[in-house]
């Protein structure tokens, strides 16, 4: 039986989401799984805006119970980190146990960024944590993300896959999925 794998990610938010859904959607039955893709969904028509959203977040969770696994498009959006919802879904894939492996195209790492969003300019407090100067800490672990995405992912056997892609494909870019579904397929294999 085919294993499904659900595509999580900010790639619902691009210009071009159906092209780049699709490209990732035949790479994914090409590596011989089904894929499950948030963008690929019917929604009936709602009366409210929250009433869509509702639905579509309900959709997104059906599919996600449904899937053997995730690959998470974690690359930063929209600030420092990965995007909200799709730091939600990885971890709700986790806590029901899922194979996970997620991907960024953004090769700096999470306590870099942070220390360029604060241009530099950081401390050590007496307690020998890392301090931006509005006196929050700030993560330093050598990891690609937030400690909870990095540790989600490699504590149940899975990879966040680092790619180092330009400027104008960090969203378009797929060297670092292909590899994620490269090692899916070598850990569904064996």
């Amino acid at each position: 039986m085919q294993k499904k794998i659900y595509l999580a990610g900010p790639d619902v938010f691009l210009a071009n989401a159906r092209e780049i859904l699709g490209q990732k959607a035949d790479l994914t039955r090409a590596a011989g799984f089904i894929p499950l893709c948030p963008g690929d969904l019917e929604v009936p028509p709602r009366d409210t805006k929250k009433g869509l959203g509702l639905a579509i977040s309900a959709i997104n969770e059906g599919m996600m119970r449904e899937a053997d696994a995730v690959i998470a498009n974690l690359t930063p959006f929209r600030g420092l980190a990965a995007d909200v919802g799709t730091s939600f879904e990885l971890g709700f894939m986790c806590a029901l146990d899922k194979v996970v492996y997620g991907y960024t195209n953004f090769a700096t790492d999470h306590f870099q960024r942070c220390a360029d969003y604060y241009g530099g300019t950081l401390v050590k407090s007496d307690d020998g944590r890392t301090r931006g100067p509005d006196g929050l800490s700030i993560e330093d672990f050598d990891m690609a993300d937030n400690l909870m995405l990095d540790g989600g992912i490699e504590s149940r056997g899975g990879v966040f896959v680092v790619g180092n892609a330009p400027q104008d494909a960090l969203y378009t870019d797929l060297d670092a999925f292909r590899e994620c579904l490269r090692l899916v397929s070598l850990r569904y294999a064996s």
